[in-house]
């Protein structure tokens, strides 16, 4: 008696929405797509947002934060936070300005020397903040929620409660113009390349991600957590000593010791509306600039419509829930 032929398993069926390369990729566009209608919005709703001068504006105001939270996009990926760019950004400005006043200089320093002096103040804190993390194991919101005080602190203290002007003239760092477009925006997308090469093509790159995905798995790897995070930390911290010459230079050689207070929260929602994940191992450069100018459309449009300020922080504040409750809901589904 000839046996029966059981019937096949029906073959599963995967929804567009259910595939994981569906979903990175809807992720990724997400931002973009967003960037794109309110560019639409407020081009119809003002006349001025379309305009050149306009564009430069952003382009110099925005690339402070820009360069803050590429190093944030660093940090983010490997699964740790910063807390304390706001205040490091206050201390490496007045910091620069008060050491090249200083009568224990020559006169005649360049500006570029001021500019050194701001990166390395910068490094010089993001190394701190490693070294608390990485080697004593502390939280990195708590540790750097406490790098965050003792650096405003020392600057108010260096500063003496007022605005420290420089002598030296570092004005064309922030409003010079080469080959028709802004200097910062050419140290931007210096930085920009540089940073996403890093994280695509180097050992150290594949490090960062390794650790903020699975920090256990990256030591049974042989991957050294602690000079990733050291690594991780200190570029950060000099990214952000870079982005306060330009804010030094933006404000007439002027350093303000109350400055950068609203840069951790725009670094973080960047690195988050970008695509990044606060539970790390995810982000992009790309991603992170998108981000950025997401919340630099937002904030200028509004002005241009002149929406009051504190609008604008009830609107970054709700884009950071969303993008962090959908990463959630898109973890969750996988």
């Amino acid at each position: 008696m000839a046996a029966t032929a059981s019937p096949s398993p029906p073959t599963p069926t995967v929804s567009a929405a259910s595939n994981p390369q569906f979903a990175t990729l809807a992720r990724r566009l997400l931002p973009l797509a967003g960037l794109v209608l309110l560019s639409i919005y407020f081009s119809l709703r003002s006349p001025e947002f379309l305009k050149v001068d306009n564009g430069f504006n952003i382009a110099r105001q925005q690339s402070i934060i820009i360069l803050i939270a590429f190093g944030a996009t660093l940090v983010i990926i490997a699964g740790q936070i910063d807390l304390s760019v706001g205040s490091v950004a206050a201390f490496s400005g007045v910091a620069a300005a008060w050491l090249m006043n200083s009568q224990y200089w020559p006169a005649s320093l360049p500006p570029g020397f001021g500019i050194l002096i701001g990166v390395l103040c910068g490094a010089a804190w993001g190394a701190l903040n490693a070294f608390l993390v990485g080697w004593l194991r502390l939280p990195s919101f708590v540790a750097t929620l406490g790098t965050m005080g003792m650096a405003r602190g020392l600057t108010y203290i260096v500063a003496g409660g007022q605005t420290v002007d420089m002598k030296a003239n570092l004005r064309p760092l922030a409003e010079g113009i080469w080959l028709g477009l802004p200097v910062p925006l050419w140290i931007v997308v210096a930085c920009a390349v540089l940073l996403w090469w890093v994280l695509r093509c180097t050992v150290i790159g594949r490090a960062i991600y390794a650790v903020g995905g699975n920090a256990q798995a990256a030591r049974f790897a042989g991957i050294e957590e602690r000079k990733t995070l050291l690594f991780v930390y200190t570029v950060a911290g000099a990214l952000t000593g870079l982005a306060a010459m330009i804010e030094v230079a933006r404000l007439s050689n002027s350093a303000q010791p109350n400055t950068g207070e609203t840069y951790p929260l725009d670094a973080i929602a960047a690195v988050v509306i970008g695509g990044g994940s606060l539970l790390g191992g995810e982000g992009s450069i790309a991603g992170t600039i998108i981000g950025a100018l997401v919340i630099a459309v937002l904030r200028n449009g509004l002005n241009l419509l002149q929406r009051d300020a504190f609008e604008q922080m009830v609107l970054i504040g709700a884009l950071i829930i969303a993008a962090v409750a959908l990463d959630q809901w898109r973890r969750a589904r996988n």
